[in-house]
């Protein structure tokens, strides 16, 4: 009897990903890299709440540089200054990406011979706090070594400027979320496809009408879509949780979704090149924590790149990862929309189109 009905590569890739996306479920390594090593993470930084000290302070314009309370300033480790137009530092204040503004001018009345303006930032309280006891203690030095008489030689004045607190969940979410999309997709997109390999499940699908494309969009179906289920999971417990700060509501639960999904396309792009060179199972760890662990721990997911030597952040300014990161903070605290962080994606694609190019000349349908 002839069967009339035509065979659809579209229900096969669809197969395949059902087929997929229940053998990740099944996968303990995948649940606990995508989900549950994240959320560990982001519990025990969202209770504990604390972080390494780095004050970033703007310097305005017509700051007077040549006085001895900035010389001090700028001898304090913790104090990283920042040079920018008026009109960033104060987007950047209000945004909580710098502590605080400080524009030291002389006293036209010589009678205190300085003052020094600081404005604060209700987004860093507690920095602001920080700031301000380094420099009361600034003054009180400076007033004691240079002053003749007792009218005080340098005089603090305080404001502050309205703006989002800006929590330290803020910063490990996003960066824990990368991670995870990271080790999904270089890590489980290798092992998947290098069993294939090994198995023969691949060479025995070519006796098939299915197509190798309904293969590899079968696995990226399914994978893109447990993932995002994870991103999902993870977004609203440090929300509720925790405080994860979204500017936009839903719109911005939608943009991270979408960033995440690129981000994991990107590192699928690894992981087929990890599968196309390794011999054995055996073989796939060392050489995907070639390509993680730098991003790990050099692309800001548990801490900013500013921190690092400043020989080593033209170095986390090159990796994928972390223009995923901040594509994510400015998205989730900022309110940036996917438009306003198009060099991010941009970067991300760039690094996609190279890899999977390179994925192409070493990826092997069969032994």
């Amino acid at each position: 009897m002839k069967n009339n009905q035509s065979y659809s590569n579209f229900r096969a890739t669809l197969a395949m990903a059902k087929a997929s996306f229940r053998s990740i479920l099944r996968s303990p390594s995948a649940v606990v890299f995508s989900l549950a090593f994240p959320l560990i993470f982001i519990v025990v930084f969202g209770f504990i709440g604390g972080g390494g000290i780095k004050l970033s302070v703007g310097v305005a314009p017509q700051n007077d540089s040549a006085n001895a309370v900035y010389q001090a300033l700028k001898n304090i480790q913790i104090i990283n200054l920042v040079h920018e137009s008026q009109k960033e530092m104060t987007a950047d204040l209000v945004k909580g990406r710098i502590d605080a503004i400080i524009n030291i001018h002389k006293n036209p009345e010589k009678i205190p011979a300085y003052y020094v303006n600081v404005q604060y930032s209700e987004a860093s309280k507690d920095k602001g706090n920080i700031l301000k006891s380094i420099l009361t203690n600034i003054l009180s030095s400076v007033n004691d070594r240079y002053r003749q008489g007792p009218p005080p030689v340098a005089e603090l004045k305080e404001t502050t400027t309205h703006g989002r607190e800006y929590k330290t969940i803020d910063f490990i979410l996003p960066g824990q979320l990368g991670f995870s999309l990271l080790s999904s997709g270089v890590f489980g997109t290798a092992f998947v496809f290098l069993s294939l390999r090994i198995t023969l499940v691949i060479k025995r699908f070519f006796a098939t009408p299915v197509k190798r494309s309904s293969i590899v969009l079968g696995e990226a179906i399914s994978r893109l879509a447990f993932s995002l289920i994870g991103a999902f999971i993870i977004i609203l417990i440090g929300h509720f949780l925790f405080g994860f700060t979204l500017v936009n509501g839903i719109r911005t639960v939608m943009d991270m979704l979408v960033l995440s999904a690129i981000g994991l396309i990107v590192f699928m792009g690894f992981g087929f090149t990890v599968s196309g060179i390794a011999k054995n199972e055996s073989s796939i760890p060392p050489i995907a924590n070639i390509i993680t662990l730098p991003q790990f721990l050099l692309s800001g997911t548990f801490f900013s790149i500013e921190a690092f030597p400043s020989w080593l952040q033209p170095v986390s300014k090159a990796l994928p990862l972390t223009y995923l990161n901040d594509a994510m903070r400015k998205v989730a605290f900022e309110g940036a929309s996917l438009i306003d962080v198009k060099q991010q994606v941009f970067i991300m694609l760039l690094w996609g189109f190279a890899i999977y190019a390179l994925a192409v000349k070493v990826f092997k349908w069969e032994e």
